[in-house]
């Protein structure tokens, strides 16, 4: 059985694979502080509830965060008996990487790609939204070309209101009308439909680059929510990056 983890600067997403399918997810808040046996009592308990065996027999982990990496090899060490295979970009995953330097590339990127090129025929755009948006680009010729990276929604929304003294916080919904009728309207306009448009116009310079129309998937927490709202996103992997971590792991 296999606990595949990835680590986001916000949240830490745990998912449990039997070897055909996902058995349970779960989030988790990033935080450096904490132990690896404050982490495994968390974690024991998610199983327990989910009526899933505790019998992990491998571990796999995209990690943004390396402060993260050395709780998390002794969380496998001491509760699972094996080492933590983590995914990088300097790891042999499969994917061809034109990026400078190849090893830059973030984690969770490279295993968007894996998981996408497993799925989809390139070129392809993921479109993954997490503290930070990133668009992660395959050519053609199924290489990793780069991207782009942008401020994550909840982000954009906290820097909004933490500099403004009459703004209030809102919930990321979209409003019925871009004409925004009051405070909290207005802002959930500019908000919701600005980031929508700001996505779309990425990937229609993207596209434009490529010199082919991508296939465009969205994947992180916010993801479902703007597939609705942009025109370019075809649809929503909630897996996705998952997905690319138990395919690393073989």
């Amino acid at each position: 059985m296999l606990l595949a983890i990835d680590v986001g600067n916000s949240h830490t997403v745990f998912g449990v694979w039997d070897g055909d399918h996902w058995l349970a997810t779960w989030r988790h808040q990033t935080d450096v502080e904490t132990t690896e046996d404050e982490l495994a009592g968390w974690l024991f308990q998610m199983l327990s509830v989910a009526s899933i065996s505790t019998k992990v027999t491998k571990v796999a982990c995209a990690s943004v965060v390396p402060g993260m990496n050395q709780i998390l090899t002794l969380l496998s060490r001491k509760y699972f008996e094996c080492e933590v295979l983590f995914l990088t970009g300097s790891s042999n995953h499969g994917v061809k990487v034109d990026y400078n330097p190849p090893n830059a590339v973030g984690a969770d990127r490279i295993a968007n790609a894996i998981a996408a090129l497993a799925q989809y025929q390139a070129p392809i755009v993921v479109v993954d939204f997490g503290t930070a948006t990133t668009f992660d680009v395959i050519d053609k010729d199924c290489v990793y070309v780069g991207g782009a990276i942008m401020a994550g929604p909840i982000t954009s929304m906290q820097s909004l209101v933490s500099r403004t003294a009459k703004l209030p916080s809102i919930d990321l919904v979209a409003p019925e009308t871009a004409i925004g009728k009051h405070t909290t309207h207005s802002i959930q306009s500019g908000v919701m439909f600005g980031y929508a448009g700001a996505i779309d116009a990425l990937v229609g310079r993207i596209g434009s680059e490529l010199g082919a129309k991508p296939k465009v998937i969205a994947t992180g927490g916010l993801g479902g929510v703007f597939t609705g709202l942009c025109e370019t996103i075809e649809s929503y992997d909630e897996m996705l990056t998952l997905d690319g971590i138990r395919m690393f792991a073989g």
